[in-house]
């Protein structure tokens, strides 16, 4: 598994509503800013943000993005999942794929399987908050 640009922009800017959180909402400009992120392609992962309901999002000139829940609340595996969509280390156990004949007989499968449950045990045992309880909160994702 190799999770892509996006994200890994997802976390970081998902850190970075929650480090900056005051309650209103936090401009996309500014994000992009602090994050060094193209607010084109920043939108688009705000986009994938917004319709999955981890962020709020609001028009005019006090607008722009706030986090939907507490950072306590957020598994950096929900976010990995929203932004990269099944995470399954082999092709064979993607959702996506056409399910393989052979799964049943493959002496490998079960070890494919462990693996995945460790990836998303480990991704889930993070939420935001771990991030802003440490310096990792300023170090890039």
């Amino acid at each position: 598994m190799m999770v892509s640009t996006k994200g890994r922009y997802a976390l970081r800017v998902m850190i970075d509503l929650a480090k900056h959180s005051t309650g209103g909402f936090i401009s996309l400009k500014d994000m992009a800013e602090r994050q060094e992120i193209s607010r084109k392609y920043l939108e688009s992962i705000m986009s994938v943000l917004s319709k999955h309901n981890l962020v709020e999002s609001a028009m005019g000139k006090d607008g722009g993005y706030r986090l939907s829940r507490k950072p306590e609340e957020y598994k950096i595996g929900d976010i990995l999942r929203v932004t990269e969509g099944d995470l399954s280390p082999v092709a064979c156990m993607s959702k996506d794929e056409k399910k393989c004949e052979m799964t049943s007989l493959c002496n490998a499968f079960p070890f494919w399987q462990g693996l995945a449950s460790k990836i998303n045990e480990y991704i889930d045992s993070f939420t935001l908050q771990d991030f802003l309880k440490t310096d990792e909160a300023k170090s890039c994702v």
